[in-house]
């Protein structure tokens, strides 16, 4: 049964009570009509509890802005939305267009720092984010009294006489859980190997990110990704409050995970009773990395399972990491974003991570 304002609701008492779903959760086309994100397609989805959140159709089907009972969950850049025709794909011109938002979804050919590899100039975070889907689709599917909310659609990543990479998006919730599901699958639709790199961006602002947020997590490597964040190493999971010039700060991470193979990390703010999560699989995302971006005006966290690091994909070829995706393979990729509301929940959820075993 769906949880609605306190109380358990069947599919008959949705309708006998409210005379339809969308009175409480459903999923509306939008758009933006004014400044850069003119033309910029949304989907609005509602799931009932209070969360409330943007799929971007014209951006990769990624997450644009998410509140709960109206408190801003994801972090919201000084840039704003913008639509993908204002993109800057030579160095970090990507910075540009980035919204932050829930969900930014970095690669597919590259991740992390602009670089050159085998004779291809890639840009900050490559093209994926700020490339519009199609063949989308809404589904509100019920199953007994459980009601989950769909949408659906294809992002390609193509050059002529090059590479085709296409990934296909299902973003789901269920009605009355704070749980959004990403199911991706990235197929080589070309000729040719492809090197594929993704990122997925989870970012998180204030009030949830605050002087003493920590981050929870049950790492079995934990490493600086240079001397900017080896100076945090001993308080790494720790955050502070806006702070002036404060450094781009990443770390690196290896999960322990449970038996299906899943990891979880928690940011985490006791004070007010509220978190975000991240579950992934560690099979396709190996890695977890940890973005500090403490900054006066752009405030915020990044949560990312990753399938590389993020010093360019000519590093990454040098360092071995560089996965490659021959012609007709396709690869799955599982990443659920979660929102805990309560101080029992932060605790129930910090225990359980505590006691994730590797696989």
């Amino acid at each position: 049964m769906a949880k609605l304002f306190g109380t358990h609701f069947s599919k008959e008492d949705v309708f006998r009570y409210f005379g339809s779903l969308d009175a409480v959760a459903g999923l509306r086309r939008l758009h933006y009509d004014e400044g850069l994100a003119s033309g910029l397609r949304v989907v609005e989805v509602r799931n009932g509890s209070g969360l409330r959140f943007l799929v971007q159709l014209d951006r990769a089907l990624d997450i644009g802005l998410a509140e709960y009972m109206g408190m801003p969950v994801g972090y919201r850049s000084i840039v704003g939305e913008v639509g993908p025709q204002f993109y800057e794909s030579q160095d970090d011109g990507w910075l540009r267009s980035y919204g932050g938002g829930l969900l930014a979804t970095c690669g597919l050919s590259n991740i992390g720092a602009a670089s050159s590899d085998a004779g291809e100039q890639l840009g900050t975070h490559g093209r994926i984010g700020n490339t519009p889907a199609d063949q989308v689709s809404l589904d509100t599917v019920w199953n007994g009294d459980q009601c989950d909310l769909f949408v659906r659609g294809r992002v390609v990543e193509a050059k002529a006489l090059g590479t085709r990479l296409a990934l296909y998006r299902e973003i789901s919730v269920r009605v009355g859980e704070n749980r959004i599901r990403i199911r991706d699958t990235v197929v080589n639709e070309g000729f040719k190997p492809a090197p594929l790199m993704i990122l997925y961006h989870v970012n998180v602002g204030h009030p949830i990110l605050d002087a003493g947020t920590r981050l929870i997590v049950n790492a079995m490597e934990t490493s600086p990704r240079d001397d900017t964040a080896a100076r945090e190493m001993d308080s790494f999971d720790s955050y502070a409050g806006p702070t002036a010039d404060y450094p781009d700060t990443v770390f690196y991470h290896r999960l322990k995970s449970d038996d299906e193979g899943m990891a979880r990390a928690m940011l985490a703010n006791e004070t007010i009773g509220r978190g975000v999560f991240v579950h992934y699989g560690v099979e396709s995302l190996p890695y977890f990395l940890q973005w500090k971006y403490s900054g006066e005006g752009d405030y915020a966290a990044g949560l990312e399972p990753a399938n590389a690091f993020v010093g360019g994909r000519s590093e990454e070829r040098e360092g071995g990491r560089l996965q490659i995706l021959e012609p007709n393979e396709a690869r799955d990729f599982r990443v659920d974003v979660g929102l805990v509301t309560s101080r029992e929940d932060l605790i129930i959820m910090e225990k359980s991570i505590g006691q994730t075993q590797p696989a």
